[in-house]
């Protein structure tokens, strides 16, 4: 773990305008800077960056956030690489809580790793492009398998040299140990000699999803009968091949703009769709997808489009992880390219726009295509046919997330269709399986934990009971909630601020009676929490202290509370002001009353913003107590309870009346 230390260094030293102008051009607009969103296609600016309060806010998308947000959103890192990445950009050293012995050799010998990939990645790329060899060779073999020499430097191409222990030799003058060369995989040693194990290979980095050389992939180039087409990395610290999907690095922010992410099976079909501009595309290394390259996949999108072969082996390749992806909720595609074509050869057939309307066009859904590939093998044989229902109601039950239980029940419906059969039947045996499963978890010692699952279902009931709300009741819930984040404002902007002599606003707002028991939102409830325990630790609250909160929830309100997509320009302010004074003489000259407040200092205003959003706040409570009075009075009909709850009523009543009088609202009864 980093150490707070550390994280405080970092983001003592972060500058938002730089960094988010490091990824769009920002201009700067009155006290913000304004550019195009890089979230969303946008042709008019709508992306505003506030360098005081260090967060920024998309009005055209909502995005919003502070820098970390920002680089783990534009990046798709977690919270710790988004701070490593800061840490290596601002040079603070990183500094991690204390860990056991074992994981700190563990560590050690990751980062090793990672420079000795970084120093394997730069000798290759030299070959490719500098040694005589290397371009006779290399580079030759990748222009006639039509690779411009950009998309080759972009994804860091390279050549190793025929030569047995070049790299070997290179590398150990470089104080590289052995040990760690062969942990690697770059060299192999034989009769006490080193030797280098990828000679006279094209070499792919692999990077992880920071832009790290993990791992390589060695292609040979022509065609060999005794040596493999590929070598790759053994699997040791920093590669381990079942969570490692090839190009993720590239592509991680094209799947996220399409929210479609394209599946393949070589390193050469990756480069090539790059090359044509689709880059939403990773691949998996012609193995079957495992539920760890699985959840990747699921950190971007939701949608996987699988683009494979489209002979026998290919169709066959495809159908491998199918349940794992049901099980993870992700929506599976399936898309064959013709005969004898791979996604390398028939892009560079067609072209890119071809290739794209080809696989919007053959989108084939994955339990269907299998269903159909099955059905043609069943012909008219009874028992073939009661295997294959059985073997659709095994992977439709994958299909277990509550969210995803109208389509488990579409494709029930569909299937039972093909297949002919009743769907009450098929719904059963769907069941089974499911029932099957949840005891073999049980025997497991992982039981369902049902009050999770209680907890999903409320949640998912929640939702869809949203449309049985009449338009009143969405905007008077909406109202309360507005009135409790303007609340959550005024002690964010300030909190810190003087009331009087005796205490600060902070002070004033908490000891006030009325304000916890009466907010609903549990993120605003937690932000007050937060902010109450650091005044009661004496300490000065800032605005950032939750911008930067490691907890997504307070992060995310706070920005969204402090953003506003309008700013008063000085010029107004002072035309508002001279105008304001003008209308008091000329008024004070015709012998006009003046009804209007003047124009009134910040410190006032805020004044008056605590005192009015308190009132609501009571009012709101006072609303509650009615309306729970008011259902008493309905559910006890016995004139003794009538006289009961009358007073209580009355007095609630006349406590709304005095509050309507100070706010100013009215309330109509329609």
């Amino acid at each position: 773990m980093i150490s707070q230390q550390t994280i405080q260094q970092i983001l003592s030293r972060i500058d938002i305008i730089e960094i988010v102008g490091s990824f769009i051009k920002l201009k700067k607009r009155g006290t913000n800077y304004l550019g195009l969103c890089p979230f969303h296609g946008e042709k008019t600016p709508s992306f505003t960056v506030s360098p005081a309060k260090e967060i920024y806010k998309c009005f055209g998308c909502g995005r919003s956030g502070n820098t970390i947000s920002f680089i783990m959103e534009h990046e798709k890192y977690s919270y710790v690489e988004a701070l490593r990445w800061l840490a290596s950009k601002y040079n603070v050293e990183i500094e991690e809580t204390a860990v056991s012995p074992e994981v700190k050799q563990q560590q050690l010998v990751a980062d090793s790793l990672f420079i000795l990939n970084n120093f394997a990645r730069q000798y290759f790329t030299q070959n490719l492009f500098e040694s005589e060899e290397g371009q006779a060779i290399g580079l030759s073999y990748l222009k006639e398998r039509g690779f411009r020499e950009e998309i080759m430097q972009r994804f860091q191409l390279g050549y190793c040299l025929q030569t047995r222990d070049s790299f070997a030799q290179t590398a150990l003058a470089a104080q590289y140990s052995l040990e760690n060369l062969q942990k690697s995989g770059l060299v192999v040693v034989r009769d006490d000699k080193p030797f280098d194990n990828y000679r006279g290979r094209i070499i792919f980095p692999v990077h992880n999803q920071t832009g790290k050389v993990i791992g390589f992939g060695a292609r040979i180039i022509g065609k060999s009968d005794k040596a493999p087409k590929y070598i790759n990395t053994p699997e040791n610290e920093v590669y381990i091949k079942s969570k490692i999907l090839y190009g993720t690095y590239f592509a991680r922010q094209a799947i996220d703009k399409y929210d479609e992410c394209l599946l393949v099976e070589g390193y050469t079909d990756v480069i090539s769709l790059h090359q044509a501009g689709i880059e939403n595309v990773v691949a998996s290394g012609g193995t079957s997808l495992t539920m760890d390259q699985l959840r990747l996949i699921k950190k971007y999108t939701k949608n996987l489009t699988i683009i494979y072969d489209g002979d026998a082996a290919g169709v066959k390749a495809a159908l491998r992880g199918l349940d794992m992806a049901l099980e993870e909720g992700l929506n599976v595609k399936l898309v064959l390219i013709p005969d004898k074509e791979d996604p390398d050869s028939y892009v560079n057939k067609v072209g890119a726009a071809s290739f794209r309307e080809f696989i919007d066009k053959n989108k084939k859904d994955f339990i269907l295509f299998q269903l159909d590939v099955q059905l043609k093998d069943v012909g008219n044989d009874a028992n073939k046919k009661a295997t294959l229902v059985n073997q659709v109601a095994e992977t439709i039950a994958k299909i277990n997330k509550l969210e995803d239980f109208t389509k488990q029940q579409d494709y029930i419906k569909k299937c039972a269709e093909i297949l002919r059969i009743e769907e009450g039947g098929l719904v059963n045996l769907v069941n089974k399986f499911i029932r099957e499963k949840i005891a073999k978890e049980e025997a497991k010692n992982q039981p369902v934990d049902p009050a999770q699952q209680y907890q999903q279902y409320e949640e998912n009931s929640m939702q869809g009971a949203a449309s049985d709300y009449s338009d009143e009741t969405f905007n008077l819930i909406f109202k309360d909630e507005m009135q409790e984040k303007a609340l959550l404002k005024i002690l964010l902007e300030h909190g810190m601020k003087e009331w009087d002599k005796n205490q600060k606003i902070a002070e004033y707002i908490f000891n006030s009676d009325i304000v916890e028991e009466m907010i609903e939102n549990q993120t605003v409830t937690k932000i007050l929490h937060m902010y109450r325990d650091m005044l009661a630790q004496h300490l000065e609250v800032s605005d950032k202290d939750f911008i930067f909160s490691q907890e997504n929830d307070v992060s995310t309100l706070v920005v969204s509370i402090l953003n506003s997509p309008y700013e008063l320009s000085e010029r107004w302010l002072a035309e508002k002001q001279v105008f304001s004074v003008l209308e008091q003489g000329f008024r004070k000259y015709m012998n006009i009353e003046y009804k209007h407040k003047p124009l009134q200092k910040e410190e006032k205003t805020f004044r008056d913003d605590v005192l009015s959003t308190l009132q609501y706040l009571k009012l709101k409570k006072i609303k509650h107590l009615m309306e729970q009075n008011l259902n008493d009075l309905e559910a006890n009909n016995t004139y003794q309870k009538f006289l009961e709850l009358l007073p209580p009523h009355l007095h609630i009543k006349d406590m709304e009346m005095e509050i309507t009088k100070m706010t100013g609202i009215v309330f109509k009864k329609l």
